[in-house]
């Protein structure tokens, strides 16, 4: 079977669109191979669709958008690196222990003007999943960004970072060479960068294994993507002992893009074509693109000294608290 003839990915929520694509397909081939007139029909159906298309996609939950943040045709941090900068040199390792495949990042040119990236790399299947360890950092993967934002205030250069994973790892080795330290002393190290730092959450947005990256003076979060301090099967296991209820987990947790926004926990949201970034990855990342433009220019007007307190007053003033 050929790249063409695979059937799409269809979500539960998304199988009403997939009938009535279906029918539009058969309609046009039948019409075409019989040289009969279908376009009013073909118009009526067509019109039916778009409908139904804005219907659902204009109406999801927190859990069907959860759904598409982890959608396997979803653009990657590679793939916005590749469609957002220029001359993309990936650095390697972080001079203690391995190199964390799960976590990439280097130099790179974005609109003339030298940056920082980094991101959380997921992979296409299970081979490259293995290799990039699902998207879930080793302490390596957090050491190695650290090494790199540390570089980019060397060179006093702009960081971008481009959250996308469930969690960092819990395995037994993870543990052993200390994780949770690692991914403290970034949340340390990042409160103290005199640089400028914008971070995208562009698919999932899990626990402290996001906030490893994502300590930074700007934090935008794609409209299917989600943040949170936990799974919602995570939260419904330990809740409601049954991980089934992560629907009603993910709608508690308030981990979408407008709640975040709402609770402040986010500085804005990047639209995605209707049926999410896959459907069309160029135009997503022109939106991340200008997004991305406005907030570097706005940081840039800014002093180290004013950087450092305008984002430990961002992060301090998060959340609500009564005596």
């Amino acid at each position: 079977m050929t790249t063409a003839t695979k059937p799409r990915f269809t979500l539960e929520f998304e199988k009403p669109i997939r009938e009535l694509e279906d029918q539009v397909a058969k309609l046009r081939a039948s019409s075409e191979g019989a040289g009969m007139d279908a376009a009013k029909e073909l118009t009526s159906l067509e019109a039916k669709l778009d409908k139904t298309r804005r219907e659902i996609y204009g109406n999801l939950t927190p859990w069907q958008r959860v759904q598409l943040a982890r959608h396997p045709r979803r653009p990657y941090s590679l793939d916005y690196i590749s469609l957002l900068f220029d001359d993309f040199q990936e650095l390697h390792g972080d001079r203690l222990y391995m190199d964390d495949e799960s976590t990439v990042g280097g130099t790179a040119i974005f609109e003339g003007k030298p940056v920082v990236v980094i991101g959380q790399q997921k992979g296409r299947d299970t081979k490259e999943n293995l290799r990039r360890n699902f998207g879930c950092p080793n302490p390596e993967g957090y050491r190695k960004a650290l090494r790199l934002m540390r570089l980019a205030e060397r060179f006093k250069l702009p960081i971008v970072t481009l959250v996308d994973t469930p969690g960092a790892f819990p395995g037994i080795g993870s543990e052993e060479r200390h994780v949770a330290e690692a991914i403290a002393v970034n949340l340390r190290e990042m409160s103290q960068l005199k640089v400028p730092i914008v971070t995208f959450v562009i698919g999932e947005g899990g626990s402290g294994g996001a906030l490893g990256i994502a300590v930074s003076d700007r934090v935008y979060i794609l409209e299917n993507a989600y943040y949170s301090v936990i799974s919602p099967e995570g939260c419904a296991a330990i809740l409601f002992k049954d991980r089934a209820h992560a629907p009603k987990a993910a709608e508690a947790l308030k981990l979408d893009a407008p709640n975040l926004v709402k609770l402040g926990v986010v500085d804005g949201v990047v639209r995605e074509p209707l049926g999410g970034a896959q459907e069309d990855p160029a135009a997503t990342a022109s939106a991340i693109r200008k997004t991305l433009r406005a907030a570097l220019s706005e940081l840039g007007k800014l002093k180290p000294e004013k950087l450092v307190n305008n984002r430990y007053a961002k992060f301090r003033g998060m959340g609500v608290f009564t005596g």
